[in-house]
């Protein structure tokens, strides 16, 4: 991969559109994630106070609602992006591997619940489904495997504001589903599951020379 330049979130944007996938931070394969192949002044940089600069976290948000990215845990259980032209393939492959939430359980909860309320950040979701806050880590091992299904996506981030009302903190991901950001439409894939998968796997194998077979295995689930 010969990664530009990026120093903005709209050039990032165009090169996830540009290539099709690309994990938030290192997974692992060489030169295949934003954080390394943005400017060194856009990482993750700790401050003499305590404080940090991370303009690239910052950019998650403008990426999905300007960039026309799709962005999730798509990637083993890490985040990431996808092109609006290769996320029906994923979301083809994967819901093939990842049946429907089955009548009655919390994934089906979960999914209702975020057809019934448009979008919800993960505390008002989680409550919403009845689990109180020593369940997080319960919880979010379920919002991982909806995301991985392709079942539920980021479409924003939501930042508490201090008394000068200035942005702070890490964010809170605003959960919905594909579908009722994109559309039905978004979500159909004329190709068969197995179809899907090859034109990923032939895809990622061209772009990824470097990667082994394993690693792109891993990455498309």
């Amino acid at each position: 991969m010969n990664a530009p330049s990026i120093y903005s979130a709209a050039q990032l944007a165009d090169y996830v559109q540009q290539i099709g996938f690309l994990p938030l931070l290192d997974g692992g394969i060489d030169g295949f994630s934003a954080e390394e192949i943005v400017d060194s002044d856009c990482r993750y940089n700790p401050l003499p106070d305590g404080g940090w600069e991370w303009p690239l976290w910052k950019w998650k948000g403008s990426i999905i609602t300007e960039g026309g990215c799709v962005y999730g845990k798509f990637f083993a259980g890490k985040t990431g992006f996808v092109s609006r032209q290769w996320w029906p393939h994923l979301c083809n492959y994967r819901r093939s591997c990842h049946a429907e939430p089955a009548e009655g359980s919390i994934e089906e909860a979960i999914v209702l619940t975020l057809q019934e309320q448009g979008s919800l950040i993960t505390r008002e979701l989680r409550a919403a489904c009845g689990f109180g806050p020593k369940t997080r880590s319960k919880f979010d091992s379920y919002i991982t495997r909806l995301q991985m299904g392709c079942r539920i996506i980021t479409e924003d981030f939501i930042y508490p504001r201090d008394r000068h009302n200035h942005e702070y903190g890490w964010g809170w991901a605003l959960l919905t589903t594909p579908e009722q950001l994109y559309g039905h439409q978004a979500c159909l894939c004329e190709n068969t599951p197995k179809e899907s998968y090859s034109l990923m796997l032939n895809h990622l194998q061209q772009l990824l020379p470097q990667a082994t077979a394993q690693q792109i295995a891993r990455l498309l689930g």
